[in-house]
């Protein structure tokens, strides 16, 4: 199996803007879905609880504080979530962001919210089915969000390489990315981090596990 350098790996957490910021879920992932058919619904939730499984974390049906931490949303234009009934609350300057989206012609976009020790205690995920995505196979598309919002990548984690593979025709997660998922969830490692140093200790362990 193919194995990142540590210089790959630590790139995954390195932002646009050159700072290093990782992150993971400090609490079990609640998840809840809108906006598709129940047979979608499964599909989505498979993917979130398969991805959850390997990173050794854990899901539950309720969050004390929040009752649902990750929300995952698809919709055919990004005007549709300013009617969703309380969403500007759960996320400042909604409107305006719509509008960035609309601007940008924009297809996903997630949002993570931190705990007091830096982890992820929730997030958001927003999925316009625009005619490319609508050509992806449901069970990739989730499986991909899902990937996605299991650890806080950086904004150009995936730009050259999608975190997926094909093996005879179906999307699987690359063993790499999948080695990468696991050692982030080592109970030795922080929560979340913003030194470089934290790639090399990812790398460390990543290695042993591809």
């Amino acid at each position: 199996m193919d194995q990142m350098s540590p210089e790959a790996i630590t790139a995954l957490f390195t932002r646009a803007s050159g700072d290093y910021v990782f992150a993971r879920w400090g609490r079990p992932i609640v998840p809840v879905v809108f906006g598709v058919d129940d047979a979608t619904l499964s599909t989505v939730k498979g993917a979130i609880e398969a991805v959850v499984v390997l990173a050794g974390h854990k899901m539950a049906e309720h969050d004390p504080e929040l009752g649902a931490n990750l929300m995952v949303f698809f919709l055919r234009d990004w005007a549709e979530l300013l009617e969703v009934p309380n969403l500007d609350r759960l996320l400042d300057g909604l409107a305006p962001l719509v509008a960035r989206l609309q601007a940008a012609g924009a297809n996903q976009y997630r949002v993570f919210r931190f705990d007091p020790s830096g982890a992820i205690k929730a997030a958001f995920v927003f999925v316009r089915m625009d005619e490319a995505l609508a050509e992806v196979p449901a069970a990739t598309l989730a499986l991909s969000q899902a990937v996605q919002v299991i650890v806080l990548w950086s904004d150009a984690a995936f730009h050259q390489a999608s975190p997926l593979g094909l093996v005879e025709g179906v999307a699987v997660l690359r063993p790499e990315i999948a080695a990468v998922i696991r050692a982030a969830y080592d109970p030795v490692l922080p929560v979340a981090a913003q030194e470089a140093s934290h790639g090399l200790r990812l790398a460390a362990r990543a290695g042993r596990l591809v």
